[in-house]
């Protein structure tokens, strides 16, 4: 089942040339969650042919480099004649401004918008298979960050073993890869447990938004896949990252370290290191604790694919 994403937008504040204020797509099996949208996101979701069937967008706080794309997306979206309802979520108390951002062209958009206000703890969007949770986060204004956790997946069932204990081929072993038990025709019982392993994890990304380190992206999920996490300026300007309530490149680090995550992605880059980034993967590669390949910083456009932590397709 794929999980790939898409950084539509890696700048900080001002954009460059080369990078666009902060947007990232995540495709699951043909769902689109969007997570932030700077100014120019619809475009940017043109060039890098995501499309635009989104269901969802996560929104980390107001400010304009996360939030100004909004209006033109769904812009874009009615002209593309859209009637599917989209749920945006946003940080308690910024409803009433968010609400007056997607109506900022004067009339209210052609198909259904919810919005939706969520804080620490709070599971924004619950699905079949997986859950996008809020949590705190240390910015200058209302924000959050989001946590996309996938359920664990079955176990991985024994057919070898199963065909031992006399389970014919068929329904019973769907049954009992369901956790059901089974009854054979001698009248012996065959228990989930006995051809069936331990329950195995599914996938998780973490997207912090602007923030300083916190503990709560730390506790919001267990050894996350990916950690997507601010860090908007590298060494130099360390004390300007505390005073604008953001984070270095190695403080992102030492946050992954601290989370387990298995990758690092390091977003929001000051206009300040236009056109070279190699100070932010330097530092960061410095500290973190698994392999210095799994740090990046990514280029807008660039995508990442999400295996299974035991690399199981299934």
């Amino acid at each position: 089942m794929p999980l790939r994403v898409t950084f539509l937008g890696t700048a900080g504040a001002i954009p460059t040339t080369e990078r666009n204020p902060s947007s990232v797509f995540v495709a699951r099996e043909g769902e689109g969650l969007l997570f932030d949208a700077g100014e120019g996101t619809q475009r940017q979701m043109m060039r890098f042919g995501t499309g635009f069937s989104v269901s969802h967008l996560f929104v980390t706080h107001l400010h304009g480099d996360h939030v100004l794309g909004i209006p033109g997306l769904l812009e874009t979206m009615a002209f593309n004649d859209r009637t599917e309802p989209l749920a945006i979520h946003t940080p308690h108390g910024t409803r009433r401004q968010l609400k007056s951002l997607v109506n900022a062209l004067g009339n209210r958009p052609s198909f259904p918008v919810r919005i939706n206000e969520v804080g620490d703890g709070d599971v924004a969007y619950r699905a079949d298979e997986y859950e996008v949770r809020a949590f705190a986060t240390d910015h200058d204004t209302r924000s959050v960050g989001y946590a996309l956790v996938e359920d664990d997946r079955k176990g991985r069932f024994d057919r070898e073993h199963a065909e031992e204990l006399g389970v014919p081929v068929g329904p019973k072993f769907s049954k009992l890869h369901k956790g059901e038990s089974v009854e054979l025709e001698d009248g012996t019982v065959v228990e989930p447990e006995q051809v069936v392993g331990e329950p195995r994890p599914g996938r998780s990304i973490v997207y912090t938004g602007d923030t300083r380190p916190t503990a709560a992206t730390i506790e919001v999920a267990d050894e996350p896949d990916l950690l997507i996490h601010d860090a908007t300026f590298a060494d130099d300007m360390a004390d300007r990252a505390t005073d604008t309530a953001h984070a270095t490149a190695r403080q992102a680090a030492e946050i992954a370290n601290r989370t387990g995550a298995d990758r690092l992605a390091l977003m929001h880059i000051s206009s300040r290191y236009a056109g070279y980034a190699g100070d932010h993967l330097e530092q960061a590669r410095e500290v973190f604790a698994g392999d210095a390949e799994n740090v990046c910083v990514p280029d807008d456009g660039q995508k990442l694919e999400i295996p299974y932590p035991d690399s199981d397709d299934a």
